[in-house]
């Protein structure tokens, strides 16, 4: 079922892009696993038109694309980190096709088009623009809170330490001091002995 929903827009925008439509041709009968645990996982079947068609869940695909659901804003506002983020599995020749005509086609104009069709260009053009936004601030936010949490580990470390740690790391400084001497000592022992 949620197969045959997302069958429909992607190969709307497929439509669009001839282009992308051809390069798939030549993949016709494989069939492609996206998997994004623990959300969804589904197969779909690339036709002789170079669209995309349900496939059934018992049959084994050819190339596996698993990534995070963390991911996907990064992917649908085509981010290439976000395409580093995805795992192949099997035919790596067809996951390549896949994510280059997925860098390529514009996903933001061509939902602003065919909004632009219903509720006229301007509102389209904001309407998209706030959902650019809408995408990109769960991204935005989670590197400034990983940027920030490295930032309070490497520079204020010293104010999380256990007293206990201190005093255990002052103990084998004080320690590591007297061996010192010790030797220090046995060295000028040696030394006026004629050694």
């Amino acid at each position: 079922m949620l197969t045959s929903v997302l069958t429909t827009p992607i190969n709307h925008v497929l439509r669009g892009e001839s282009w992308a439509c051809k390069r798939l041709q030549s993949f016709a009968g494989k069939t492609v696993c996206i998997q994004i645990p623990p959300i969804v996982s589904f197969k779909v079947l690339i036709d002789t038109k170079g669209e995309i068609q349900s496939a059934d869940h018992t049959v084994c695909a050819d190339t596996t694309l698993a990534l995070s659901p963390f991911a996907l804003p990064g992917l649908l506002s085509q981010d290439i980190a976000a395409f580093k983020l995805i795992t192949v599995t099997g035919d790596q020749a067809f996951a390549e096709t896949l994510m280059d005509i997925s860098k390529y086609i514009n996903f933001s104009l061509v939902f602003e088009h065919d909004l632009s069709n219903a509720i006229g260009d301007i509102p389209a053009h904001r309407v998209t623009h706030a959902g650019e936004h809408i995408l990109q601030w769960p991204v935005e936010n989670f590197n400034r809170i990983s940027q920030a949490l490295a930032e309070y580990w490497t520079e204020e470390n010293e104010l999380l330490t256990k007293s206990f740690t201190i005093s255990q790391f002052s103990q084998e400084l004080t320690d590591l001091q007297k061996s010192i001497e010790q030797l220090e000592q046995r060295l000028d022992s040696l030394l006026q002995q004629g050694f």
